[in-house]
């Protein structure tokens, strides 16, 4: 079965007849291009476009990384599943005022149920979690999008308190660019990869990656992907960082601090990747479906429910953790 690979250091990546073989201060490595799902490179790498040209052919997706290890972009093989129906039906739901608002409030809805599910079953969360049901309560009552970013922002500052209470590390405010302490920087670094993930499940659909419905769909950004990432984050990239902190897998020794910024070192991202590999292999019993799936099968099972909303089929309902 394809995987992910990860690629940490310096050096370059080429093609070789049928083979991907990286290069660098440690040796040259082979990777069977059957065996190569996604490629995440964090160091720097040179490349050229004879290698671009045989990972297109191949349709394998490429995440580029910055020195801090944060996304930056992503190379993307031509679409072969396009379909100019989907996207007539995509752009009209984004036109449409009501079907665009109504597809909002689903992820909205999906993030928010998630995000208190993480603190549903664990002890002392009682207030917190009864205040996040609260306003819950308004988003099917928001008129536009503006309403409903609020609400989440609310929800959004008590699930990081949460989180904060739960780890014992210190969170103060969400910062991104950069981050500020070392919980931001790991939930930052979730995040890119949950992102990451959710783009290249899209690219297998005929689904297009630029139109979307709660963020803005803005040039040089695939914002479909942020809209499905808000359901996923919590699922993913939240349920990894608790799990790792509180079993002490990563701490404070992980994370290179200064003044004005917080990023993981090396050794910090090789154990969260490790562990955001094993996580989207992990299965829960559907309750639909009637047999176990692999949390990487949830995000095309979403994508396919977006489809079927699209063309008319069955109305979307973003997924709600049960488990």
């Amino acid at each position: 079965m394809a995987r992910n690979y990860y690629i940490f250091k310096e050096g370059r990546i080429k093609r070789s007849q049928n083979t991907v073989f990286i290069e660098t201060s440690e040796g040259k490595r082979p990777l069977p291009v059957n065996d190569i799902d996604q490629i995440f490179i964090f160091g720097e790498m040179d490349l050229n476009t004879s290698f671009l040209n045989f990972i297109s052919q191949n349709k394998i997706v490429i995440h580029f990384f910055n020195f801090y290890g944060y996304y930056t972009g992503s190379f993307i093989p031509r679409e072969e599943n396009t379909s100019g129906n989907l996207i007539i039906k995509q752009v009209e739901h984004y036109l449409d005022k009501d079907k665009r608002i109504f597809l909002a409030k689903k992820f909205v809805e999906g993030a928010c149920h998630n995000m208190k599910r993480n603190f549903e079953k664990r002890e002392g969360f009682e207030e917190e979690v009864k205040k996040i049901g609260e306003l819950m309560k308004s988003i099917p009552e928001c008129s536009n999008i503006n309403e409903l970013m609020s609400i989440e922002a609310h929800i959004r500052k008590i699930y990081y308190e949460c989180i904060e209470k739960e780890t014992s590390w210190e969170f103060e405010k969400r910062s991104i660019r950069p981050p500020h302490n070392p919980l931001n920087a790991m939930i930052s670094f979730g995040n890119s990869l949950v992102y990451a993930q959710i783009l290249k499940e899209i690219y297998e659909t005929p689904l297009n990656p630029t139109i979307s419905y709660l963020h803005e769909p803005f040039e040089r950004r695939y914002s479909l992907a942020l809209d499905v990432a808000e359901i996923f984050k919590p699922v993913l990239s939240d349920k990894l960082v608790l799990r790792l902190i509180n079993l002490n897998i990563i701490n404070e020794e992980h994370f290179e601090k200064s003044l004005n910024f917080c990023y993981l070192k090396e050794e910090g991202r090789k154990i969260f990747v490790k562990f955001f590999d094993d996580l989207l292999e992990e299965k829960v019993l559907h309750r639909k479906l009637k047999r176990k799936v692999r949390y990487k099968s949830l995000i095309k099972l979403e994508l396919y429910k977006l489809i079927k909303h699209f063309l008319g089929e069955k109305n979307y309902s973003a997924l709600k953790v049960w488990w």
